[in-house]
């Protein structure tokens, strides 16, 4: 590859909106999390507001283990698209996969992922932090159905994607 190469890892695949609540959930924190310190409070306050002070801890401390373990053990860095775009990339895609299977109890598919994020003899501690945070994402998506958001009559704004 040269340095005029574009990287893959952030071609757009598909759109967010096209996923299910826990994936869409594991790429917009994702997001969040490696655009800087206000944004990760707002990562805090999300998971504190849906699981209470206890369970937004926990979420936290499974998804900081899980961002830290893809940093120090990646095999490369993870592309990301800013937090507003409504594309998803290729590493998005991977990541919100992972997540995905690893709340459903799929390990072994989980495991495979894992493998192409982080080195091998890491990819079960991996798993083991995806599990938890998908587990999480799943709680807040149940709660969220719970209280669906009121009905707006506003006009929906442009379908422009943003980079």
């Amino acid at each position: 590859m040269t340095d005029k190469t574009p990287h893959r890892g952030g071609a757009p695949v598909g759109y967010v909106a096209e996923l299910g609540a826990v994936e869409a959930g594991a790429v917009l924190y994702l997001r969040l999390w490696c655009t800087g310190p206000d944004a990760q409070r707002q990562v805090w306050n999300d998971f504190a507001t849906a699981l209470g002070p206890q369970g937004g801890r926990q979420a936290l401390k499974s998804f900081e283990m899980l961002c830290d373990l893809c940093v120090r053990h990646g095999r490369r860095p993870l592309m990301r698209h800013n937090v507003t775009c409504k594309c998803l990339g290729a590493d998005e895609s991977c990541f919100a996969n992972f997540v995905g299977y690893a709340s459903e109890g799929e390990h072994e598919d989980a495991l495979m992922i894992a493998t192409t994020i982080v080195r091998p003899d890491m990819a079960g501690a991996l798993v083991g932090a995806a599990q938890e945070f998908g587990f999480a994402l799943r709680r807040m998506a149940l709660k969220a159905e719970s209280f669906p958001p009121p009905h707006s009559n506003t006009t929906p704004k442009s379908k422009t994607t943003l980079h």
